[in-house]
């Protein structure tokens, strides 16, 4: 028989690894760009032809010509804001109906789920998550509660159902005193809208759709948000999404048994970043964080919030690199540190005087990182074709991560377009 194989590409730090332009740069390998979990709160920003695109729900494998690109049912999709994407990508002239479909058992992020999100928030005072406010972490609970509201309710009595949720949703709101409605009725008129629009693409059992397609030899790359250290079991606990965001995930939310994955794409940047609130090791309150960001251009590509910035976190990396088993790995940005003297890397951590390579239960007090410190290559690399153009000091760093990690880092990306992106032998 001949059977297509299943890749997966995710993040390793906590999100906004660059994962959107991977995808895109590796989409012409693959026959199928398949989204296996997260919502509208994460970003996937990519950039060809002097264009800039910011995708939040649809895969990012929609500019690759004909590839088929799947929403599996592990996403949960705001109708507003789906049409509010999809109708601008086809005015830029990509019309995604011919190549999207649906997962009909992807849940529908309702307006009332925004509006507990902020009440949840507000509850939390100072133990604040720092959600995006889009509702993704009041869909998964309702989900796991048996309470949601699916894509294929659009199709049969969907009205009714409605209404049901929404009943639910605000007789919560009102035990938690929560009556900020405002702009609550246009909101629920645009969104109303939105699943009339999701109304032209087709709605699939995607487990059957994608299990077919790699029966007739078909290869699919099964496409993360977000990052590992935001996994709701494996992740920064509870500063995290409310998702599996690691490989086990492409199992769940696309309906494939675990013996069909291949390789295990892990992303990475050369520093790291954080946005919201949470724990974060190696973040740099001083000059350099404010320098990593002002270079990295690290603001939210949804929310543009400011990213918090830190040195390279190895202890999380060999932590996440283990609990996704990955075969390959992706750096990214590495030209932001181009400009750097010395380049820093956490290689353990010190808690409460002891030295640890794990990861710990909890990272939430009294973590001192222990770095080693490398020569920065004080070279433009943006401009650079291949890997026998990098500095000297830049192999070092590789080879360095290389052997921490002791994963093979594949691919370097030297800058946010699509050609900046070199493949090493």
């Amino acid at each position: 028989m001949n059977t297509g194989k299943v890749d997966v590409l995710l993040g390793l730090q906590w999100g906004d690894e660059g994962k959107g332009k991977v995808v895109d740069v590796l989409t012409p390998h693959y026959d199928v760009i398949a989204r296996f979990q997260g919502g509208p709160n994460a970003g996937h920003t990519l950039e060809f032809e002097g264009q800039k695109y910011v995708l939040r729900s649809i895969p990012s494998g929609i500019f690759q010509g004909g590839k088929r690109n799947i929403i599996g049912n592990g996403v949960v999709l705001a109708p507003d804001l789906f049409m509010a994407e999809a109708k601008e990508l086809q005015k830029s002239g990509h019309d995604l109906r011919p190549r999207l479909q649906i997962s009909k058992k992807a849940h529908l992020i309702m307006p009332t789920h925004r509006l507990l999100d902020r009440a949840y928030e507000i509850q939390k005072g100072k133990n604040k998550v720092g959600t995006t406010g889009k509702g993704i972490g009041p869909t998964y609970t309702d989900k796991i509660s048996r309470n949601g509201l699916r894509v294929g309710d659009i199709l049969d009595g969907f009205e009714q159902k409605y209404q049901a949720c929404k009943q639910r949703h605000l007789a919560i709101l009102k035990s938690l005193n929560f009556d900020d409605f405002d702009g609550f009725e246009e909101t629920e008129k645009l969104w109303m809208e939105g699943v009339e629009y999701m109304k032209q693409y087709e709605f699939i059992d995607s487990e059957y759709e994608i299990n077919k397609l790699l029966a007739s030899g078909q290869s699919v790359l099964c496409e993360g948000a977000q990052g590992t250290m935001l996994d709701v079991d494996f992740g920064s606990y509870p500063f995290v999404t409310s998702s599996n965001t690691i490989c086990a995930g492409a199992c769940a939310g696309l309906g494939i048994g675990p013996n069909r994955i291949g390789e295990v794409y892990g992303i990475m940047k050369a520093y790291c970043t954080r946005v919201g609130a949470g724990p974060f090791p190696t973040e740099l309150f001083d000059e350099t964080g404010a320098r990593l960001r002002d270079i990295g251009h690290e603001y939210g590509a949804v929310t543009g919030r400011e990213r918090r910035c830190g040195w390279i976190d190895l202890v999380a990396l060999r932590y996440a690199i283990a609990v996704n088993g990955v075969t390959q790995l992706i750096m990214m940005k590495s030209d932001v540190l181009d400009g750097f003297d010395t380049i820093k890397a956490c290689v353990a951590y010190k808690q409460n005087g002891v030295l640890t390579d794990h990861f710990p239960y909890s990272i939430d007090h009294d973590i001192e990182p222990v770095y080693e410190e490398l020569p920065g290559w004080k070279t433009d690399m943006t401009k650079l074709t291949s890997e026998e153009q990098f500095p000297v000091e830049f192999q070092n760093y590789i080879n360095f991560l290389e052997e921490q990690l002791e994963t093979p880092i594949k691919i370097i990306s030297i800058g946010p377009d699509r050609e900046q992106t070199i493949v090493r032998k």
